[in-house]
């Protein structure tokens, strides 16, 4: 029998780490106006940030998880300073900073597996499983939980109630006019880039601390982060938390389905391609879409 708790359970989870890998990838693209390939990279630089920090140098795990979201923070806002924001000025075009987003990723892979290896790494953490009546868990999905909402409460205060916030919600819906109205463009999209990272950063420390540290632990759900952020709309942090449980519930009712068929689990990434096709023939703008497009 089904224990369809459990699959709701299982689906918030994976809602929230989706949640917290694909807010910056949805606010940087509407802002910047074009896709950052190398956001997977953004997940894995956190991943071995946290390994570096708590296994390596036997750092407290609160301490250790800090200093690598702060670097994965400092990673985002440099990739746009010394990389995006200068081939932006000069005018370059979709395809030049798709391709340049691309080869930032590959320099960012390349750095860690020449500093880590290639290998599988763990964290050396054995999580207890914890029943609450039928729905069994452990500390870890937990507290994914707990982070995931203090996060998502904490951005809706900033986008609602500060003035940044709203600098980069205008910025996003019209930067000519954000411009003209007074706004630094470059200050407010630095500071996007920047939590945009730290929170991809904090994602790829919960994949990896759930299963294991692989190069590729990023580009593995890169996938979804864009389903995620064109079923949402492109630019919207409402649209992201709506696509996010979306996608994490229609993954796990298929690895249900899938399992009643007889066929492997590891076709559920199938999900996410489904439904960024389906979102791009049917409502290519999104759920809640605030990027207006440029001719």
């Amino acid at each position: 029998m089904i224990n369809w708790l459990q699959v709701l359970m299982n689906s918030i989870v994976w809602g929230c780490m989706y949640m917290l890998a694909t807010v910056g990838l949805s606010l940087s693209y509407g802002l910047s106006r074009f896709p950052n390939f190398a956001h997977a990279e953004y997940i894995t630089f956190g991943a071995y940030m946290a390994f570096l920090f708590l296994v390596v140098s036997n750092l407290d795990i609160y301490l250790a998880v800090g200093l690598a979201v702060v670097l994965s923070a400092f990673m985002g806002g440099l990739s746009y300073l010394i990389l995006f924001k200068p081939l932006k000025s000069r005018g370059a075009s979709l395809v030049h900073l798709m391709v340049s987003s691309i080869g930032l990723g590959f320099l960012i892979r390349h750095f860690l597996m020449q500093t880590f290896g290639g290998g599988i790494q763990s964290f050396r953490i054995v999580w207890p499983t914890i029943s609450i009546g039928p729905i069994v868990t452990t500390p870890l999905l937990l507290a994914i939980l707990i982070v995931a909402l203090v996060i998502a409460f904490s951005l809706h205060i900033l986008l609602t109630k500060t003035k940044l916030g709203k600098a980069i919600r205008a910025t996003a819906d019209n930067p000519e006019l954000a411009a003209a109205s007074g706004i630094d463009l470059n200050k407010v999209s630095l500071f996007t880039w920047s939590l945009g990272a730290a929170l991809a950063g904090f994602s790829g420390i919960f994949l990896a601390m759930r299963s294991s540290l692989v190069p590729l632990i990023g580009w593995k759900v890169l996938l979804q982060t864009f389903a995620i952020t064109l079923l949402g709309g492109v630019g919207s942090f409402y649209g992201v938390l709506i696509a996010s449980f979306i996608l994490g519930l229609s993954e796990n009712v298929g690895v249900v389905i899938l399992t009643w068929l007889g066929l492997s689990a590891d076709y559920r990434s199938a999900v996410a391609f489904i439904i960024l096709v389906a979102t791009l023939i049917l409502k290519p703008e999104g759920l809640m879409a605030v990027a207006k497009r440029r001719a």
